[in-house]
């Protein structure tokens, strides 16, 4: 299984590798730091990156070769089709229409040929939601099967599961006041993603505090843009954690943060993560008004849907979640549709088919 980030805190990757371990599959996982890229961005990472992958795909003894996302689908293709073996792959987004590619039309161009090309080509074909789906069958014509992104340990009513190190773990710093309200943004610190929505509603929130858990590229931009407010100590940053760690941080939240600028239909059609953490752990969440996360909170009645963009519209639609009262049997539903037994079962269904 192929992916070019380092593994740390891809959770999707790590569930379906679980997955199919439990299923008896033996699986290599290789991120950037198993091949040991040198070049960390731009152009230069994906050439070495592809070239490492091939390289070492055609060395492996692999039935089954699983890009992760368009940016590993080339080396995989290249690699299973030499091999002769059987081509997975999962798209974890629209990857040509991230937002870093808004206005970059001609690398923008590069990955839809390799789609265009190669996605008919796999085997077998994955992805995060219906929408992305459709998009790609009207696009290509090809036909994906969804498995969606759902916690598959944060069962966050059964508090034994989880290890003593993990209870005992103190992510959260212990505010001056502490009958402040947790504010969580978990993921990537990156472009469109809402996090200086975030820090700036705090100035109408006096009663919440807000901790970002995750890394991205604009991680110190954002530190340095807190560090300037009057309210920078009701702000905690505490950079990328483990699963377990994170685990541990959503337990004491009491809203979930889940923005997303409508910049490129990457993001359009996005069915984040933390969604289905946030279910899971019986997070009342704030999401932004996008066609797949709307609709989890719309079934369920699990939170609120921003009334627009930016950071007033953020702390009315928290407002709205705080004025209410929240308990156990207010995510039961929204539990049993996100399951992650039964997108289990969807994924080694698709395992089954390839090899038979």
């Amino acid at each position: 299984m192929a992916v070019t980030n380092d593994l740390v805190t891809d959770c999707r990757v790590m569930r379906h590798a679980a997955a199919l371990r439990e299923a008896g599959c033996e699986v290599l996982l290789l991120g950037r730091n198993e091949l040991d890229v040198k070049c960390k961005k731009g152009w230069k990472f994906y050439a070495e990156y592809n070239l490492r992958l091939c390289w070492r795909l055609l060395r492996s003894k692999a039935d089954v070769v699983w890009a992760n996302d368009t940016d590993t689908l080339l080396a995989s293709y290249v690699a299973a089709k030499m091999r002769r073996k059987k081509l997975v792959m999962d798209a974890h987004e629209l990857f040509p229409e991230v937002p870093e590619l808004v206005g970059r039309e001609k690398v923008k161009r590069v990955w839809e040929r390799i789609e265009r090309k190669l996605m008919p080509k796999c085997d077998v074909l994955l992805t995060v939601c219906q929408s992305i789906a459709d998009y790609y069958k009207e696009k290509y014509g090809v036909e994906m099967a969804v498995v969606r992104n759902i916690s598959d340990c944060l069962n966050m009513s059964m508090l034994e599961c989880l290890s003593a190190d993990v209870k005992n773990t103190q992510t959260i710093k212990q505010s001056g006041n502490p009958a402040l309200h947790v504010l969580l943004y978990q993921g990537c610190v990156n472009k469109g993603r809402g996090v200086d929505w975030a820090i700036d509603a705090l100035e109408f929130l006096p009663d919440c505090r807000l901790v970002i858990a995750g890394g991205g590229d604009l991680l110190e931009e954002m530190k340095a843009y807190a560090a300037q407010k009057q309210w920078a100590d009701r702000i905690q940053f505490l950079g990328r954690l483990k699963p377990e760690q994170l685990e541990a941080v959503t337990r004491q939240a009491n809203v979930g943060l889940v923005m997303l600028e409508d910049m490129g239909l990457s993001y359009h059609y996005a069915l984040p993560n933390r969604i289905g953490d946030f279910v899971a752990a019986g997070i009342p969440m704030v999401v932004s008004n996008l066609p797949e996360m709307a609709a989890v909170v719309n079934s369920f009645g699990i939170g609120s849907i921003l009334d627009g963009t930016g950071a007033r519209s953020l702390a009315e639609a928290v407002k709205r979640v705080l004025a209410r009262e929240w308990s156990e049997a207010d995510f039961v539903e929204a539990r049993k549709d996100m399951d992650w037994n039964k997108e289990k079962t969807k994924l080694l269904e698709c395992l089954n088919a390839l090899m038979l």
